[in-house]
């Protein structure tokens, strides 16, 4: 068992995991969600399926994993959350501008992301009711369409999921963010598993599986390997602040190597049972896998349609992706709360009032922008495309470059070394003096690629 990490903080103990269990559940619960179920899905769908998802783990180790491990040195050796972490780490130092960048990118991604999770958490009362049981395409689209495009439902239901993410990040970091992902990240696994075993079964299953499976490597282009890199950022939750701020959770007995790859390797491994839940379906019922950000609310609904039972599993669909976007925005929430409850001074429940305010206002724009807001623009994006433009090809690529680059060269060997081992206690010489390769030259050039290209300087 692990223990809890204390530290004094202006508003008393700071709260840490309470297990080695509570470690892995959080942080796995923040790197698991909508980016496996919706995300992962349809871009591996628009990339060509196996040889995608090969370079997908390439980058995953190249980027992914390096920029997390890096998050969680500075967040334990701090004690600290996002900004409070650079504080400590380079006093008087304008470093700490990166951790309020990881505070933004937090909020700005639940700007929108609460807008998706409430689609999903609406479509399960749609899926009991057989709303969405229909094979044609124009229908589907019109029942999502209709949907997404009015203006007191889906702002209810992105206030919703406020609520509920809010009510968890109240209880604290034990009795709420540890207690309530050990509970869902079962659940998830055992609808995710349900819902593999009747994709596989289907008659012409065996299509998506090959699609999954085998790879064709002359579907890898520059494209690919681009998107490939920007997936790797934005599924493991780095560039942020959330792995830094768990980071500072974590007990000094912890392997923080061993944590991230634990939560990396799960992290494929749902990616994979989702494509595995969705791609031999997809092709069993003779559907496109290229389908885009629409698979999942329209394509997907037409194909449960198709099979025996199909309301049943439809429902189990939608309840499991909202128990994926569940334990990313438990994750997202607690950034800003933590750096006004450590840097401001605010009581944890103020603060999960004034961030969850704030989200339902500014979140509003990005569920707007599909009917009220349609026609305003910010560089010709809507304001849902434009929070997720800016975060996911500017702001994570800039923070977590900044980031690898301060573990890399602002500290000490010493400091980095004395985390990776546990102050000595750990054997791992040869991983340390790896990963500050990786950190130091690898990783960054790649980030630096991943930002060009959403920068439009690189083309292909």
């Amino acid at each position: 068992m692990a223990q809890t990490n204390l530290s004094q903080t202006s508003m008393g103990a700071r709260e840490g995991f309470g297990t080695t269990l509570g470690v892995i559940a959080a942080t796995l619960g923040s790197a698991v969600g909508l980016g496996n179920i919706w995300k992962f899905p349809y871009i591996t769908g628009e990339n060509g399926g196996a040889a995608f998802i090969l370079v997908y783990l390439l980058f995953a180790c190249l980027i992914g994993l390096p920029v997390m491990i890096s998050e969680f040195i500075m967040g334990r050796r701090s004690n600290a959350a996002s900004v409070g972490a650079f504080k400590k780490l380079a006093p008087g130092t304008p470093w700490f501008l990166t951790g309020i960048s990881g505070v933004l990118v937090a909020f700005l991604i639940m700007s929108y992301y609460t807008s998706v999770a409430g689609w999903v958490f609406a479509y399960i009362f749609k899926s009991m009711g057989g709303g969405l049981l229909t094979t044609d395409p124009k229908v589907s689209e019109q029942v999502f369409n209709s949907f997404i495009t009015g203006t007191w439902s889906p702002l209810f239901w992105q206030w919703l999921v406020i609520i509920v993410t809010g009510a968890i990040i109240l209880a604290g970091v034990k009795n709420g963010i540890e207690r309530m992902t050990k509970t869902l990240l079962p659940i998830l696994f055992l609808l995710l598993i349900i819902c593999v075993i009747r994709a596989v079964t289907l008659p012409g299953a065996s299509e998506g599986i090959a699609f999954l499976m085998k790879p064709d490597f002359s579907k890898i282009t520059s494209a690919t390997i681009l998107a490939a890199m920007g997936l790797a950022f934005f599924k493991l939750s780095v560039g942020m602040g959330v792995m830094t701020t768990y980071g500072s959770y974590i007990g000094k007995n912890e392997s923080l190597f061993g944590t991230a790859v634990k939560v990396m390797l799960a992290d494929i491994c749902v990616s994979l049972l989702a494509g595995l839940a969705i791609f031999p379906a997809v092709f069993a019922f003779g559907f496109s896998p290229a389908q885009g950000p629409k698979l999942l609310f329209m394509t997907i609904p037409m194909v449960f349609s198709s099979m025996p039972m199909g309301s049943f599993f439809l429902t189990i669909f939608f309840i499991l992706a909202s128990v994926a976007a569940t334990g990313a925005m438990i994750s997202l929430y607690n950034v800003p709360v933590a750096y006004l409850t450590e840097e401001v001074g605010c009581s944890r429940k103020v603060a999960t009032v004034i961030i969850g305010l704030l989200m339902a206002l500014v979140g509003s724009t990005a569920t707007l922008s599909n009917n009220l807001l349609a026609n305003f623009k910010v560089f010709g994006l809507t304001m849902f495309d434009f929070y997720g433009y800016i975060t996911d090809n500017i702001m994570m690529p800039i923070t977590g470059l900044i980031i690898a680059l301060f573990v890399a060269w602002r500290m000490s060997k010493y400091e980095v070394a004395d985390e990776l081992s546990n102050g000595g206690s750990l054997n791992n010489g040869g991983f340390v003096r790896f990963y500050l390769v990786v950190v130091r030259f690898v990783a960054p050039v790649a980030i630096i690629v991943v930002l060009l290209n959403g920068l439009g300087f690189i083309k292909f």
